[in-house]
């Protein structure tokens, strides 16, 4: 059974440099409307979240243009420095009570699969810490230094980290924030709460999830979104 409240945090915040576009990735047209708009919706498409939290930046001249920005599921949180910033600055601004779900996604992953994300939300739902989406490693995986090849790492024990993340409030928040004071940058939640002591549960997603990183992604992107909507 899902739990009895979800709410979602969306860091967008992040200003693209590898794009090289003139606009943050986020901000960029994507099948009609923006990728973050993609990335939200899917997480505002399962009946049971709540609220969504997007961090943005204060200076940020793209998002009061969106209809998110006036949709009242959506708040608007400051943006940080790091990814890690701007999803705790998102935890803050939800009403959530401490043992409430929070899925935190990436602004940038816009085909997230809904039946993806309900196999998270019903796996999860009884689980003592939480977990992620994550997608098993397909190839051979290289150690390298220098340029050279140092050694082939075993793949199999190998996952690659997906969106979203999903965790209790309190946890999440405190994993963050016990982090932050510790002058450690993570690079996801998942990392912040294995920093406790504590193993979130992985669950497979699909490979189309992918995160928009280079120009050539967006057109991926319309493809796998072209196929949902077809059903595929």
């Amino acid at each position: 059974m899902p739990p009895e409240r979800l709410w979602g945090v969306v860091p967008a915040a992040g200003i693209s440099r590898r794009m090289g576009g003139d606009r943050p990735k986020q901000y960029l047209p994507l099948a009609g409307r923006t990728v973050l708009e993609h990335s939200v919706t899917r997480l505002l498409e399962h009946p049971a979240v709540t609220v969504v939290a997007v961090a943005r930046r204060d200076d940020d001249p793209y998002w009061p243009t969106l209809p998110l920005a006036a949709d009242p599921r959506v708040i608007a949180a400051p943006g940080g420095a790091e990814r890690m910033h701007s999803v705790l600055n998102g935890l803050r601004a939800l009403p959530a009570a401490d043992d409430d779900w929070v899925l935190v996604h990436d602004a940038a992953r816009p085909c997230l699969r809904l039946d993806d994300l309900e196999t998270l939300v019903s796996t999860l739902a009884g689980h003592p810490v939480g977990g992620l989406l994550a997608l098993s490693m397909a190839d051979t995986v290289k150690r390298v230094a220098e340029g050279e090849v140092v050694e082939t790492v075993d793949r199999n024990p190998l996952w690659r980290a997906l969106t979203p993340q999903m965790f209790r409030y309190r946890l999440l928040r405190e994993a963050l924030e016990a982090a932050l004071e510790a002058g450690v940058v993570v690079t996801d939640e998942a990392q912040a709460v294995e920093r406790r002591g504590l193993r979130p549960q992985v669950v497979a997603g699909s490979a189309d999830n992918l995160k928009i990183t280079h120009p050539g992604d967006l057109e991926l992107a319309e493809l796998f979104l072209r196929r949902m909507e077809a059903g595929a």
